[in-house]
């Protein structure tokens, strides 16, 4: 079995990463108010905080589109085959197992909106699959 990583799968799911964060959370994005209201994290909480949560959300998109690549590389020997819906497949898994669960976990015991629960959900089901759709197309 040989596992592999495609560089420029990686730099391709990293952009796909932060365009998805971008359009589901920006100011004008699709949720990017109710967010706000539904945190309390207005916009001069964010401007007050400067660039360190955008630090974040990058090196952990990083980190989520390397190990997607090296999940589905590993997937994919195992397999032995390269079909895109396995990709998808470790896509969602990885959301299902890992983020869902953690996210539902943190937000029950921290008290938090069942609305913001589920715009959170989705939006990681949907960076998870969007990152393993490109990892799939450009390797």
């Amino acid at each position: 079995m040989e596992m592999s990583v495609n560089w420029v799968a990686v730099a391709g799911a990293i952009v796909v990463g932060m365009a998805i964060a971008w359009v589901w959370y920006s100011d004008w994005g699709l949720f990017g108010t109710v967010w706000r209201r539904l945190t309390g994290v207005s916009v001069e909480d964010s401007a007050r905080v400067g660039k360190r949560p955008f630090a974040v959300l990058v090196a952990s998109i990083i980190v989520t589109a390397l190990v997607l690549a090296v999940a589905c590389s590993v997937v994919s020997g195992f397999v032995g085959g390269d079909p895109l819906w396995l990709d998808l497949a470790v896509g969602f898994a990885t959301w299902l197992g890992f983020s869902l669960t953690t996210l539902a976990q943190h937000n029950a015991f921290e008290q938090k909106p069942v609305r913001l629960t589920v715009i959170n959900s989705a939006y990681q089901v949907t960076l998870f699959l969007g990152m393993a759709l490109a990892v799939g197309l450009l390797q």
